[in-house]
C-alpha cells in the first residue's frame, strides 16, 4: 500500500514538471535542444556561464518529461529531438541568443551537438538553428540599422559642408 502512495506522489511531481516545462516552451521566444554529454565539468561550467550571461536558461531534463511538455505546448515535432541525453536552452527575449551561444561553444567543444529547436513557436531543424546562430546578435542588428538610418543624414551634412566651403573659397 505504501508503494502506491510513493508512485502517486512521483506521478504528481512529474505532472507538475510537465506543466512547468510546457509553460516555458509556450512562453519562450526560442528553444534549442542539444546533446551535451561528454563535456568536461569545466566546459559545462563555461557553457552555463555564457548562457546565463546571454539571459538563457539551460536545463537537463528527462526526455519523457520534455516529450509530454512539448505535446502539451503544441510542439509535437520537437518530441523527435528528445532521444538520448537532452539539454534544453530557453530564451524569452533574444531569439538568437541560445542558438548563437550553443553553436559558438560547439565549435570548440566537439561533444556538444545541437539537435533541434523552436523559433517563435515554429519547430526548427538542426540546420535552421545553425543558420539562425550565424545571424548577428540583436545589438549587432540594431547597430547595422542605426548605421543605415544615419547614412542619408551624414551625406546631406557632407553636401551642405562642401557647398559652404565652395562658397567661402569663391568669396
Amino acid at each position: 500500500m505504501s508503494d502506491y502512495k510513493v508512485n502517486e506522489a512521483t506521478i504528481a511531481k512529474k505532472e507538475e514538471l510537465v506543466d512547468v516545462y510546457a509553460q516555458k516552451m509556450t512562453e519562450a521566444a526560442s528553444i534549442v535542444v542539444a546533446d551535451s554529454r561528454g563535456l568536461s565539468v569545466d566546459q559545462d561550467t563555461q557553457l552555463r556561464k555564457q548562457l546565463r550571461e546571454a539571459g538563457v536558461e539551460f536545463k537537463v531534463v528527462k526526455n519523457s518529461v520534455l516529450r509530454r511538455a512539448a505535446e502539451k505546448a503544441g510542439l509535437e515535432g520537437l518530441s523527435e529531438a528528445f532521444s538520448g541525453p537532452s539539454a534544453v536552452a530557453f530564451s524569452n527575449e533574444d531569439v538568437v541568443a541560445p542558438a548563437k551561444v550553443l553553436a559558438d561553444f560547439a565549435k570548440d567543444a566537439e561533444n556538444l551537438e545541437i539537435k533541434a529547436g523552436v523559433i517563435e513557436g515554429k519547430v526548427s531543424s538542426k540546420e535552421e538553428i545553425q543558420a539562425i546562430a550565424s545571424l548577428p546578435s540583436r545589438d549587432g542588428l540594431l547597430s547595422m540599422l542605426l548605421s543605415v538610418l544615419q547614412a542619408p543624414v551624414r551625406n546631406v551634412a557632407l553636401a551642405v559642408k562642401a557647398v559652404a566651403e565652395k562658397e567661402e573659397s569663391a568669396a
